[in-house]
């Protein structure tokens, strides 16, 4: 049987990537995927692990997960290789043929632990890309970035206002304009289903069922998710309507944030449906929306005018956020 070990920081993992490790499982009977972390890396280590465990833990290679502080280069330790030997042993078959590498360094690393070193795609003519350009541009390489991925890096837009603003619609046509997709407002979906009633008990659902489906939907989303309200907004409504919010809420509230939120204004008719409650009140929500996102320091523009004008306006502020991150 042979064996052979891919190594590597994947941060964050690309198609490049794949392409290696796919090549190698094709190459060997067993091969071990070693993910090295350091702490102060910019994706932390353990998700990049967990990513690679989805990626290629049902394939049948073994992922394991190197968090040691060791030196990245030799000229920052003069032990460096035995130091990286010593870390490796434990993680790898006792026999190891084969090193598989797209750089430089895996001729020395194969030598240092007794095997061959297989190059692969050294010069990135099959796969041009590199986890440094991901993390430069990520929207210009998202083509090269598996699912799981992308749901890091996606910018997520909010449109966030009072009721009756055509935020649904908005989130919609920018969805369908972006080619991407638009997260449901959950509360509606959630009090639809209780023929318009809202209780206080229903906000922690309606806060988990938003925040659920944004994350479910993340993965799908073509460079940017637009997202029909959001935490921020749960605990808006949820002080207006019962006087109090969750603490669980307004914690998870405070922890998400996004790129850009897109305010709606209060200049266009009300509709009635059953999931509706201030008529006479979304000027005044409309402020309290305005005065949340400044108190929290949320990015933010305000789209008013005809349902075309809010469209244009919304679909330049994308484009301005997508190229000025």
């Amino acid at each position: 049987m042979t064996t052979g070990m891919v190594l590597g920081k994947f941060l964050p993992p690309h198609l490049g990537h794949a392409y290696l490790i796919d090549f190698a499982r094709h190459y060997v009977d067993d091969l071990t995927v070693v993910v090295g972390t350091l702490a102060a890396e910019p994706i932390p280590g353990i998700k990049r692990w967990q990513w690679m465990r989805e990626m290629f833990g049902g394939t049948g290679t073994k992922v394991v997960h190197l968090d040691q502080e060791l030196p990245q280069d030799p000229s920052e330790h003069p032990e460096f290789w035995r130091l990286w030997e010593n870390a490796l042993r434990p993680l790898i078959p006792e026999r190891l043929d084969y090193v598989f590498a797209s750089e430089n360094y895996g001729w020395k690393l194969a030598e240092v632990l007794g095997a061959q070193f297989v190059q692969v795609d050294l010069d990135r003519s099959v796969m041009p890309v590199s986890g440094t350009k991901v993390r430069e541009n990520p929207l210009a390489h998202w083509d090269y970035l598996p699912p799981c991925v992308r749901s890091h890096f996606v910018r997520r837009v909010c449109v966030f206002g009072p009721e009756s603003t055509g935020k649904s619609t908005l989130a919609k046509d920018l969805a369908n304009h972006f080619q991407s997709i638009a997260v449901p407002e959950y509360a509606r979906t959630l009090i639809e289903s209780q023929q318009g009633r809202i209780e206080a008990g229903d906000i922690v659902r309606i806060a988990r069922g938003q925040t659920a489906s944004e994350d479910a939907l993340a993965r799908a989303a073509n460079r940017v998710l637009f997202c029909d309200t959001d935490l921020l907004l749960t605990t808006i409504w949820s002080e207006w309507l019962f006087d109090d919010c969750p603490d669980e809420v307004r914690s998870r509230a405070n922890q998400r944030t996004y790129d850009l939120y897109l305010l709606t204004d209060v200049d266009v008719p009300w509709v009635k449906d059953q999931v509706r409650y201030l008529p006479a009140d979304r000027r005044n929500f409309f402020d309290r929306c305005e005065s949340k996102l400044k108190e929290q320091n949320r990015r933010y523009i305000v789209v008013r005018g005809s349902w075309e004008e809010r469209f244009q306006t919304a679909v330049g502020a994308v484009e301005a956020m997508s190229l000025n991150p």
